[in-house]
């Protein structure tokens, strides 16, 4: 199906963090990244610096403030620690796009506008999503420099000792958002961006003993762009998205999932390089060879490394894996998912979510705030 809104696909996602530096240098050790593109005050930026990275398609900026009155990086970080400021959506008419979505409801946080230098022009605009994250819309045509105007190549270039992780790109990025405001913000995607839903987790479809949620997952007609967005539901104990609210102090993203081609190469690499992930029991992969499911990977490496499978596709076709890793910061919120699908699955992992629940509450309860 079309995609009225001209969303080619995921572009780049930018972190608001407390030091730039620091964590780009994290991403390149632990994630395998690229660092590209440095923006500071040695190419006019005197307020903030930023750090651009990219491995394949993926692409991420990490953004700190040099000054106390840089006030929209000092207040996000002060507020929510690290996390998710903006993702953008590379698009073929910034203009004509941020127009429609407008006219629809967006709420509109950046004009279209050009922003320009020798190598040429990019155009960029922005609508808001959860509390403080924003939606870029941006489309470079017209642009041969690197990223964008006001990045130069890096000052220093790092050698590193790292496994080669083989990520490709953003499969999907997941908001959390506040109890009763799941539909909104779905139906706000839906209506604004001609988003369809594509799958309803309601009450009791996602819960263990202590802890529920509810999610919708809406995407482009074209299956380019997945954004799923979750809410708590009531249980006998405090749930995994409620300690990501509490913690965050308000809704954002909660995980961004990135694709591999080989998981078990990717997460071998990860594992090596320092990446942390969430722990899954052996009797997972007992029951998993008990239902004696045709897939291509060898079950005992999924056991070694702790990747799930998933066959239940409600798109009725494939099998996805998946491992989530722990918190990549100080405060239990943001995480990413790493993820291959297999013979065109569309899933989520939602045959999985038993064992993952059970993983996370292992650590909200070290944390105590189970």
């Amino acid at each position: 199906m079309s995609n009225q809104m001209g969303i080619r696909g995921y572009d780049f996602v930018e972190f608001y963090v407390g030091s730039a530096k620091m964590i780009a240098f994290w991403y390149a050790k632990a994630m395998g990244f690229d660092i590209k593109g440095y923006a500071g005050p040695e190419t006019g930026s005197r307020d903030r610096t930023s750090y651009y990275l990219t491995k394949n398609q993926a692409k991420l900026v990490i953004t700190s403030g040099l000054q106390p009155d840089t006030y929209d990086v000092v207040s996000f970080v002060t507020r929510h620690g690290d996390g998710v400021k903006r993702w953008a959506y590379d698009m073929d008419n910034v203009e004509r796009a941020f127009e429609q979505a407008v006219s629809r409801g967006a709420i509109p946080i950046k004009k279209p506008g050009q922003q320009k230098d020798s190598n040429g022009f990019v155009i960029d605009a922005a609508i808001r999503i959860y509390d403080d994250t924003e939606i870029v819309f941006i489309n470079y045509d017209n642009y041969k420099g690197i990223f964008r105007p006001g990045f130069s190549e890096p000052v220093q270039n790092i050698e590193l000792d790292r496994e080669e992780t083989g990520l490709v790109a953003i499969d999907h990025i997941v908001g959390n958002v506040m109890e009763n405001e799941m539909d909104f913000w779905a139906d706000y995607l839906i209506k604004t961006m001609d988003f369809e839903q594509f799958i309803e987790f309601g009450p009791g479809d996602i819960s263990t003993k202590y802890s529920a949620l509810l999610s919708r997952v809406v995407r482009t007609k074209d299956q380019r762009i997945k954004n799923p967005i979750n809410e708590p539901y009531k249980g006998l104990k405090k749930s995994q998205i409620q300690e990501y609210l509490e913690e965050y102090h308000g809704a954002g993203i909660q995980h961004v999932a990135i694709a591999c081609d080989d998981i078990i190469s990717s997460v071998r690499a990860l594992r090596k390089n320092g990446m942390e992930f969430l722990s899954v029991p052996d009797t997972y992969y007992e029951l998993l060879r008990e239902k004696n499911i045709n897939i291509s990977q060898d079950p005992e490496d999924l056991r070694e490394l702790g990747i799930l499978c998933d066959v239940e596709d409600l798109a009725g076709k494939g099998y996805l894996l998946q491992l989530f890793t722990k918190p990549i910061g100080d405060r239990p919120s943001f995480f990413y998912e790493f993820i291959q699908r297999c013979e065109g699955s569309q899933g989520f992992g939602h045959g999985n979510f038993l064992s993952l629940f059970k993983s996370i509450e292992r650590d909200q309860e070290r944390r105590g705030n189970l």
